[in-house]
Protein backbone atom coordinates (compact mmCIF):
# COMPACT_ATOMS: atom_id res chain seq x y z
CA UNK A 1 0.00 0.00 0.00
CA UNK A 2 1.18 3.45 -1.17
CA UNK A 3 1.89 6.07 1.92
CA UNK A 4 -1.20 8.86 1.86
CA UNK A 5 0.65 11.70 -0.33
CA UNK A 6 0.67 15.28 1.79
CA UNK A 7 -1.10 16.88 -0.90
CA UNK A 8 -4.89 15.28 0.42
CA UNK A 9 -8.01 17.76 0.66
CA UNK A 10 -8.55 16.80 4.46
CA UNK A 11 -6.23 18.94 5.32
CA UNK A 12 -7.49 21.83 3.88
CA UNK A 13 -11.22 21.36 4.89
CA UNK A 14 -10.31 21.01 8.47
CA UNK A 15 -8.44 24.10 8.69
CA UNK A 16 -12.27 25.47 6.19
CA UNK A 17 -14.06 23.77 9.51
CA UNK A 18 -11.92 25.21 11.73
CA UNK A 19 -11.95 28.49 10.40
CA UNK A 20 -15.84 28.67 10.54
CA UNK A 21 -15.81 27.45 14.17
CA UNK A 22 -13.72 30.31 15.08
CA UNK A 23 -15.96 32.65 13.14
CA UNK A 24 -19.27 31.09 14.57
CA UNK A 25 -17.59 30.52 18.53
CA UNK A 26 -15.96 33.71 18.54
CA UNK A 27 -17.96 36.07 16.79
CA UNK A 28 -21.18 34.73 18.58
CA UNK A 29 -19.05 35.74 22.19
CA UNK A 30 -18.45 39.29 20.25
CA UNK A 31 -22.53 40.00 19.63
CA UNK A 32 -23.35 38.58 23.03
CA UNK A 33 -23.86 42.18 24.25
CA UNK A 34 -25.56 43.27 21.80
CA UNK A 35 -28.01 40.06 21.32
CA UNK A 36 -29.01 39.44 25.23
CA UNK A 37 -29.71 42.91 25.02
CA UNK A 38 -32.48 42.85 21.98
CA UNK A 39 -33.28 38.86 22.96
CA UNK A 40 -32.33 37.86 26.19
CA UNK A 41 -29.56 36.01 27.77
CA UNK A 42 -31.29 32.52 27.81
CA UNK A 43 -32.54 33.00 24.10
CA UNK A 44 -28.71 33.81 23.03
CA UNK A 45 -27.45 31.08 24.81
CA UNK A 46 -29.42 28.72 23.10
CA UNK A 47 -29.37 29.93 19.49
CA UNK A 48 -25.08 30.08 20.48
CA UNK A 49 -25.24 26.63 21.49
CA UNK A 50 -27.34 25.34 18.51
CA UNK A 51 -24.54 27.08 15.96
CA UNK A 52 -21.48 25.83 17.82
CA UNK A 53 -22.23 22.36 18.75
CA UNK A 54 -23.25 20.86 15.59
CA UNK A 55 -20.08 22.61 14.02
CA UNK A 56 -17.87 20.57 17.33
CA UNK A 57 -19.81 17.39 16.38
CA UNK A 58 -18.76 18.15 12.76
CA UNK A 59 -15.03 18.97 13.31
CA UNK A 60 -14.66 15.95 16.10
CA UNK A 61 -16.15 13.35 12.92
CA UNK A 62 -14.07 15.11 10.45
CA UNK A 63 -11.12 14.53 12.93
CA UNK A 64 -11.54 10.80 13.71
CA UNK A 65 -11.73 9.73 9.96
CA UNK A 66 -9.13 11.75 8.99
CA UNK A 67 -6.91 11.63 11.31
CA UNK A 68 -3.87 9.38 9.26
CA UNK A 69 -4.17 11.36 6.04
CA UNK A 70 -1.06 13.05 5.18
CA UNK A 71 2.70 11.70 5.84
CA UNK A 72 3.42 9.84 9.02
CA UNK A 73 6.22 12.35 10.33
CA UNK A 74 7.10 9.62 13.08
CA UNK A 75 5.21 6.83 14.58
CA UNK A 76 5.41 6.06 18.90
CA UNK A 77 2.54 3.72 19.00
CA UNK A 78 4.45 0.96 19.97
CA UNK A 79 6.75 2.45 22.26
CA UNK A 80 5.90 1.37 26.11
CA UNK A 81 4.66 3.92 28.36
CA UNK A 82 3.34 6.22 25.75
CA UNK A 83 0.18 5.65 25.45
CA UNK A 84 -0.05 6.14 29.29
CA UNK A 85 1.15 9.34 28.78
CA UNK A 86 -1.12 10.53 26.17
CA UNK A 87 -4.16 9.51 28.22
CA UNK A 88 -2.69 11.29 31.23
CA UNK A 89 -2.34 14.66 29.13
CA UNK A 90 -5.85 14.10 27.67
CA UNK A 91 -6.97 13.88 31.36
CA UNK A 92 -5.29 16.90 32.24
CA UNK A 93 -6.22 18.74 29.27
CA UNK A 94 -9.97 18.21 30.26
CA UNK A 95 -9.70 19.36 33.67
CA UNK A 96 -8.50 22.73 31.85
CA UNK A 97 -10.81 22.57 29.26
CA UNK A 98 -14.01 22.64 31.21
CA UNK A 99 -13.94 25.20 33.54
CA UNK A 100 -17.78 25.79 32.85
CA UNK A 101 -18.82 23.16 34.08
CA UNK A 102 -19.45 25.08 37.29
CA UNK A 103 -22.45 26.56 35.54
CA UNK A 104 -24.45 23.97 33.99
CA UNK A 105 -27.67 25.27 34.65
CA UNK A 106 -26.55 28.58 33.34
CA UNK A 107 -24.97 26.47 29.98
CA UNK A 108 -28.64 24.86 29.42
CA UNK A 109 -30.21 28.09 29.67
CA UNK A 110 -31.97 26.68 32.90
CA UNK A 111 -30.74 29.71 35.03
CA UNK A 112 -29.69 33.07 33.53
CA UNK A 113 -26.72 32.81 31.55
CA UNK A 114 -24.14 35.02 33.17
CA UNK A 115 -20.87 36.48 32.27
CA UNK A 116 -18.51 35.89 35.71
CA UNK A 117 -15.42 37.23 36.46
CA UNK A 118 -13.64 33.95 38.22
CA UNK A 119 -10.57 34.18 40.38
CA UNK A 120 -11.13 31.30 42.18
CA UNK A 121 -9.51 27.25 41.59
CA UNK A 122 -8.35 26.44 38.39
CA UNK A 123 -8.19 30.21 37.62
CA UNK A 124 -5.63 30.97 39.96
CA UNK A 125 -3.52 28.74 38.07
CA UNK A 126 -4.10 30.36 34.50
CA UNK A 127 -6.64 33.27 33.77
CA UNK A 128 -6.89 30.97 30.10
CA UNK A 129 -7.80 27.21 31.15
CA UNK A 130 -9.33 26.56 27.67
CA UNK A 131 -6.29 27.59 26.02
CA UNK A 132 -4.02 25.73 28.26
CA UNK A 133 -6.02 22.45 27.78
CA UNK A 134 -6.09 22.63 24.53
CA UNK A 135 -2.20 23.40 24.11
CA UNK A 136 -2.21 19.99 26.24
CA UNK A 137 -4.67 18.13 24.01
CA UNK A 138 -2.82 19.22 20.57
CA UNK A 139 0.20 18.11 21.96
CA UNK A 140 -1.19 14.57 23.24
CA UNK A 141 -2.74 13.85 20.21
CA UNK A 142 0.40 15.02 17.99
CA UNK A 143 2.48 12.69 19.85
CA UNK A 144 0.05 9.66 19.16
CA UNK A 145 -0.51 9.69 15.75
CA UNK A 146 2.13 11.71 14.45
CA UNK A 147 0.50 13.24 10.57
CA UNK A 148 0.53 15.93 8.97
CA UNK A 149 -3.01 16.34 9.10
CA UNK A 150 -3.13 15.82 12.96
CA UNK A 151 -0.18 18.74 12.93
CA UNK A 152 -2.92 20.90 10.71
CA UNK A 153 -5.52 20.74 12.98
CA UNK A 154 -3.37 21.36 16.32
CA UNK A 155 -2.00 24.19 14.67
CA UNK A 156 -5.70 25.62 13.85
CA UNK A 157 -7.48 24.51 17.29
CA UNK A 158 -4.30 26.61 19.30
CA UNK A 159 -4.24 29.43 17.35
CA UNK A 160 -8.28 29.92 17.76
CA UNK A 161 -7.26 29.62 21.42
CA UNK A 162 -4.19 31.89 20.98
CA UNK A 163 -6.78 34.22 19.39
CA UNK A 164 -9.29 33.75 22.41
CA UNK A 165 -7.25 34.73 24.71
CA UNK A 166 -7.19 37.77 23.54
CA UNK A 167 -10.33 38.47 22.65
CA UNK A 168 -11.41 37.11 26.07
CA UNK A 169 -9.30 39.35 28.00
CA UNK A 170 -11.25 42.39 25.63
CA UNK A 171 -14.24 41.25 26.28
CA UNK A 172 -13.98 41.12 29.94
CA UNK A 173 -12.39 44.57 29.96
CA UNK A 174 -15.36 46.19 28.34
CA UNK A 175 -17.21 44.61 30.36
CA UNK A 176 -15.71 44.93 33.94
CA UNK A 177 -13.23 48.13 33.42
CA UNK A 178 -11.24 48.16 36.62
CA UNK A 179 -12.28 45.37 38.15
CA UNK A 180 -10.80 42.96 35.66
CA UNK A 181 -8.42 44.93 35.49
CA UNK A 182 -7.44 44.44 39.25
CA UNK A 183 -8.10 40.35 38.37
CA UNK A 184 -5.39 40.39 35.24
CA UNK A 185 -3.06 41.74 37.89
CA UNK A 186 -3.26 38.53 40.05
CA UNK A 187 -3.59 36.01 37.51
CA UNK A 188 -1.55 34.89 34.42
CA UNK A 189 -1.74 33.23 31.39
CA UNK A 190 0.97 31.36 31.48
CA UNK A 191 0.29 28.47 34.11
CA UNK A 192 1.57 28.56 37.95
CA UNK A 193 3.22 32.25 36.97
CA UNK A 194 1.45 34.29 39.03
CA UNK A 195 1.94 31.28 41.80
CA UNK A 196 5.20 31.60 41.43
CA UNK A 197 5.65 35.35 41.42
CA UNK A 198 3.47 35.66 44.70
CA UNK A 199 0.57 37.65 42.87
CA UNK A 200 -1.56 33.99 43.55
CA UNK A 201 -2.12 31.50 46.17
CA UNK A 202 -3.21 28.26 45.22
CA UNK A 203 -6.21 26.46 47.07
CA UNK A 204 -6.69 23.22 47.18
CA UNK A 205 -9.94 23.33 48.49
CA UNK A 206 -11.54 25.08 45.93
CA UNK A 207 -11.23 21.49 43.52
CA UNK A 208 -13.39 19.79 45.90
CA UNK A 209 -16.35 20.93 43.97
CA UNK A 210 -18.99 18.31 42.08
CA UNK A 211 -17.56 20.20 38.71
CA UNK A 212 -14.67 18.57 39.01
CA UNK A 213 -15.74 15.16 39.85
CA UNK A 214 -18.36 15.30 36.81
CA UNK A 215 -14.90 15.52 34.97
CA UNK A 216 -13.44 13.17 36.11
CA UNK A 217 -16.31 11.25 35.47
CA UNK A 218 -16.27 12.07 32.02
CA UNK A 219 -12.93 11.11 31.62
CA UNK A 220 -13.64 7.79 32.78
CA UNK A 221 -16.60 7.80 30.19
CA UNK A 222 -14.12 8.66 27.40
CA UNK A 223 -11.80 6.42 28.15
CA UNK A 224 -14.21 3.26 28.12
CA UNK A 225 -16.04 4.65 25.26
CA UNK A 226 -13.08 5.61 23.02
CA UNK A 227 -13.03 2.62 20.61
CA UNK A 228 -16.73 2.64 20.28
CA UNK A 229 -16.88 6.39 19.14
CA UNK A 230 -14.17 6.00 16.52
CA UNK A 231 -16.27 3.13 14.65
CA UNK A 232 -19.22 5.64 15.25
CA UNK A 233 -17.83 8.23 13.18
CA UNK A 234 -16.34 6.31 11.27
CA UNK A 235 -19.45 4.93 9.55
CA UNK A 236 -20.53 8.75 8.50
CA UNK A 237 -18.67 9.37 5.28
CA UNK A 238 -17.42 12.94 5.77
Amino acid sequence: MMPNPWFTTSHFVMLGLLLAFAIAHSGGAALRPWAEKYIGPRLYRILFALISLPLAVILITYFFNHRYDGWQLWQVQGIPGVKAVVWILSAISFLFLYPATFNLLEIAAIQKPQVHLFETGIMRITRHPQMVGQVIWCVAHSLWLGTTFTIVTSIGLVLHHLFGVWHGDRRLSNRYGEAFAAVKQRTSIIPFQAIIDGRQSFQWHEFLRPAYLGVAIFIALLWSSHPLLIVATSRILW
